[in-house]
């Protein structure tokens, strides 16, 4: 390796030590360098660091998307007959609730919504998506194309962000390697295969809800949502719509407008939860068997609330509910209906390259115990 080529390298992670700035062009050749692994590790770590500390623009965000899509991203367009929606949270929060994006998905699915959902294993949360969507029986292993025809057939499906078969060039070797949050949280999981046209978004901080927006905009989304939950006194967050407090939003439309404003649990018609009733547990099983739970309509308290406010949007933004309100009514119907754990089997019936009778036995073993 050149040392010129280090020594510039070096020279943009200075400057964002030092607060500045480097822009989307920059920012998308330096990962370019990280992903074709054209620099050391110990540069490419100071990199990610630096980046994620300085607290990055809408436009470096998109220079880091950029790159990784382009450069180490399999393509799995979905053929539907309707737009296509994603939605999670980037982590990096310090309220760790359980899995509620993923239930919010498949209610959002067993209404009519096609979901593509790009995920992780838990970085810095206890149990990530890829983690509590292999427990339920979803192969998180598979290959792109067999998730691409779980959203046509199913209604849902899951890239695994972490799996050389979705990104093979780099980013599962990054992400093995490090264990705290950085910009490929946003960046990373913004390199959805299926390019989705709708996105709902949850944000580890405030300070991300409009940026992440306009990236998102800039990226050429047609509608979405970015999130950011208080709890009671405002000063601690999630990555979710939340009940506990005010959440913090950003919405932004096809004609390029951002509306910001600010929800409460009440104003939804919810009740005000207490922290302890969304965590997550360390037991993934326990963690499965609460959400065959709520998906059975069984939950009729906190759990079923919070996944219901963070559907809301989903079936706001597809033109399925006229308001949040609207939302949370239908979520409500979904969840009490049963329906979510039929859309459960579905995914879990489609999403497998090999036989899925053992994996379906053994969700109708849990769901019979809950």
């Amino acid at each position: 390796m050149m040392e010129e080529q280090l020594r510039e390298f070096g020279a943009s992670v200075d400057a964002l030590i030092r607060g500045e700035h480097i822009g989307r062009q920059r920012t998308r050749d330096m990962f370019r360098e990280v992903l074709l692994n054209e620099q050391p590790d110990l540069q490419q770590g100071a990199f990610l660091a630096a980046l994620t500390s300085a607290g990055p623009t809408p436009e470096e965000i998109a220079g880091s998307w950029e790159a990784i899509f382009e450069l180490d991203t399999v393509k799995a367009r979905p053929e539907v007959d309707r737009v296509l929606v994603e939605n999670c949270g980037t982590g990096m929060d310090r309220i760790k609730t359980f899995n509620v994006s993923t239930l919010a998905s498949v209610v959002a699915a067993a209404g009519g919504v096609y979901m593509a959902k790009h995920g992780a294993r838990a970085i810095t949360s206890k149990c990530g998506i890829v983690d509590m969507a292999e427990t339920l029986g979803v192969d998180v292993e598979c290959d792109a194309s067999v998730v691409r025809r779980s959203v046509e057939v199913a209604g849902i499906g899951l890239f695994n962000g972490m799996s050389a078969k979705v990104h093979p060039q780099a980013l599962s070797r990054i992400l093995s390697q490090i264990r705290f949050g950085t910009i490929l949280n946003i960046a990373g999981s913004l390199a959805n295969p299926a390019s989705p046209e709708v996105g709902v978004r949850g944000v580890y901080a405030k300070e991300l809800v409009l940026p992440l927006a306009l990236t998102m905009r800039e990226m050429g989304y047609q509608r979405g949502i970015v999130a950011h939950g208080l709890d009671a006194s405002g000063e601690r967050g999630m990555d979710e719509l939340s009940t506990l407090g005010r959440t913090i939003i950003a919405e932004f439309h096809g004609d390029g407008e951002i509306d910001s404003y600010e929800i409460t649990p009440q104003a939804m018609g919810l009740p005000v939860a207490q922290e302890r009733e969304v965590l997550s547990s360390l037991d993934r099983e326990r963690e499965a068997a609460r959400f065959i739970r709520v998906l059975m309509g069984k939950e009729k308290g906190a759990r079923r609330d919070i996944v219901a406010l963070n559907t809301a949007p989903i079936l706001y933004l597809c033109g399925d509910a006229s308001s949040l309100q609207e939302g949370v009514g239908k979520a409500m119907d979904i969840l009490a209906s049963g329906k979510g754990l039929d859309k459960l089997r579905d995914w879990v019936r489609v999403q497998n390259t090999g036989d899925p009778g053992e994996k379906l036995e053994r969700l109708d073993r849990m769901a019979e115990l809950v």
